[in-house]
């Protein structure tokens, strides 16, 4: 019997900035920094919304194109580098909000922006050793950039939920790799409100060394060759790097296309590649093979390969489509985003 995805879930806040009025107050050059990084708006939550609450709703959102329920699930693990409490979990405010039985495995992951897909392993490990019969797994963030910085026209919000398991799989995983090195590209120490990066240093020696690391780890695993996948899905900090990865690898920009959501999202960590896979299962047809590279700054990504069978024409439009969610935005000024971000303390 097949383990894979049996559903999933997205949620992505209206609210959106544009990097034009990010550029407009540090005296930027938008032309420049939307040739550069290829993202023209960026999603922001709203002043009641966390990763807790973007957890929620993509977790709901998975049951709902489901006929699951909250009590079904016997594992939840949410993976993020902004949970709301330093000391207090996210899986079990997630797990109460959709009725999960108390006789529950729970926990908060966080690998910077790879946290989701590491929650996607372990629910496959514990499914295939028949510990659970389902387990979702949640990558969700409301990405942090200080003022000024070259994060803040990326840093946005947003989450995915998957649940995996044996029965009615609408997306097998094939096979799965990791590959994982002490890199120092991104940090953020306890108590500080913003993170901070090594600049370019961030791009060959932590993103690229380790997204052709692992994609080449898998293929090779798997016998595999680009044009074997129909989709494929890169971590996205920006629209550049995955485009560049892909043509690295040997991957059309067509087969990116549809996974590519960055331009209108932004960087949403550890939803990242969870949103872009969702939005490919959101068209995907029986048979399509999708492939998947995820990363963490830290750094190390995490690779899979998916098949996509018969059931998954039973809930496709069963919730909101990545598409759906992003559309009819809410602009704010930057006065408003501040207040939005707390960057602005009353």
């Amino acid at each position: 019997m097949s383990i894979g995805i049996t559903t999933y879930g997205v949620y992505i806040p209206r609210y959106r900035i544009r990097v034009e009025e990010i550029a407009r107050v540090w005296g930027d050059d938008p032309i420049d920094i939307k040739k550069g990084l290829r993202v023209l708006e960026k999603s922001v939550p709203d002043r009641d919304e966390d990763t807790a609450t973007i957890a929620v709703e993509a977790a709901r959102s998975a049951l709902q194109r489901s006929g699951l329920a909250g009590a079904d699930i016997g594992a939840i693990y949410v993976g993020s580098e902004s949970h709301p409490y330093a000391v207090k979990p996210t899986a079990t405010i997630v797990a109460e909000a959709v009725r999960a039985t108390p006789e529950l495995m729970a926990a908060d992951y966080e690998f910077a922006c790879k946290a989701g897909t590491a929650a996607l392993q372990t629910c496959l490990g514990l499914v295939a050793a028949d510990y659970i019969k389902y387990g979702m797994a949640i990558g969700a963030d409301t990405a942090q950039g200080a003022p000024a910085d070259a994060l803040e026209y990326t840093a946005a919000a947003g989450g995915a939920a998957y649940v995996v398991g044996k029965n009615h799989v609408i997306a097998e995983i094939e096979d799965t790799y990791s590959f994982t090195t002490d890199t120092f590209d991104f940090w953020r120490r306890q108590g500080e409100q913003y993170p901070k990066h090594g600049g370019r240093f961030t791009g060959e020696p932590g993103y690229f060394k380790h997204v052709l690391a692992g994609a080449r780890g898998l293929l090779h695993k798997t016998h595999s060759k680009p044009e074997d996948f129909d989709f494929a899905v890169f971590h996205q900090p920006n629209g550049k790097f995955p485009r560049k990865v892909a043509s690295t690898l040997g991957f059309s920009q067509q087969q990116v296309k549809q996974g590519l959501v960055v331009e209108k999202l932004g960087n949403a960590y550890s939803g990242s590649s969870l949103i872009g896979l969702a939005s490919v299962l959101d068209v995907a047809e029986p048979g399509s093979r999708i492939f998947m590279t995820s990363f963490g700054s830290g750094a190390g990504s995490d690779s899979f390969t998916f098949r996509v069978t018969e059931e998954i024409g039973n809930i496709q439009s069963q919730a909101p489509t990545v598409a759906e969610l992003l559309a009819a935005p809410i602009y704010l000024d930057y006065a408003l985003y501040a207040k939005h971000k707390n960057k602005i303390v009353l």
